[in-house]
């Protein structure tokens, strides 16, 4: 879709799991975008008592909800990157509601805004052409899966089943307008990020002229 007259750019912003896309997505928000985390609409659009919620486990029974109420997510993604009709079944119910959301969401930004939306899945749900540029962060398979496992506590199978379940680097390099890798320091990513806020200044002046 073309981008709302109100606001400056929308800019879908992805990578790999364990990219350091959300390291990226909260650096741009110091630099002043208004960020909108598909993640955190994902979990929003199912807790306990929404329309979502009670999709889901009438789709996966109820041995997928906890003592809480909640989802139990563990369980649910062991059964999702185990089984692709199942992970596309959820995606069936998940990415409508968080579309609608995220459309909600960019609709209260303030004029002129450049508004980032964050989602892993941008380049395997087709939602290229809803956006003005396209930013994907990099990092190495072996990058991913050392971060996965040491930091995440994963078990190497389930984190290379889980990295396994989304479109390769090569995929989301081809799809990107601007790359920022992430193989190297913090300060690094830091630089690039900066460098690359002051590339979506300078976009974002060019279509408000």
């Amino acid at each position: 879709m073309p981008t709302e007259k109100h606001i400056a750019l929308r800019i879908g912003l992805t990578g790999g799991i364990a990219s350091g896309k959300s390291e990226v997505a909260r650096r741009l928000a110091e630099h002043g975008a208004i960020v909108i985390d598909a993640d955190q609409l994902a979990r929003a659009v199912v807790a306990a008592g929404t329309s979502g919620h009670a999709a889901v486990v009438a789709r996966f029974g109820p041995e997928v909800v906890g003592t809480d109420g909640e989802l139990d997510r563990q369980l649910l993604g062991r059964i999702i990157f185990s089984d692709a009709d199942a992970r596309a079944a959820l995606n069936d119910i998940v990415h409508p509601l968080v579309r609608e959301r995220a459309a909600d969401a960019e609709s209260q930004a303030p004029p002129g805004a450049i508004v980032v939306h964050d989602i892993p899945l941008l380049v395997e749900t087709g939602q290229l052409g809803d956006f003005d540029l396209v930013i994907v962060v990099a990092a190495s398979p072996d990058a991913q899966l050392a971060r996965l496992v040491e930091h995440r506590g994963m078990d190497p199978a389930e984190a290379a089943a889980r990295m396994a379940a989304q479109a390769s680097l090569a995929e989301k390099i081809a799809a990107a307008d601007v790359v920022i890798d992430n193989d190297g320091t913090l300060e690094e990513l830091g630089a690039a990020v900066r460098e690359c806020w002051e590339h979506l200044q300078a976009a974002a002046l060019a279509r408000m002229a």
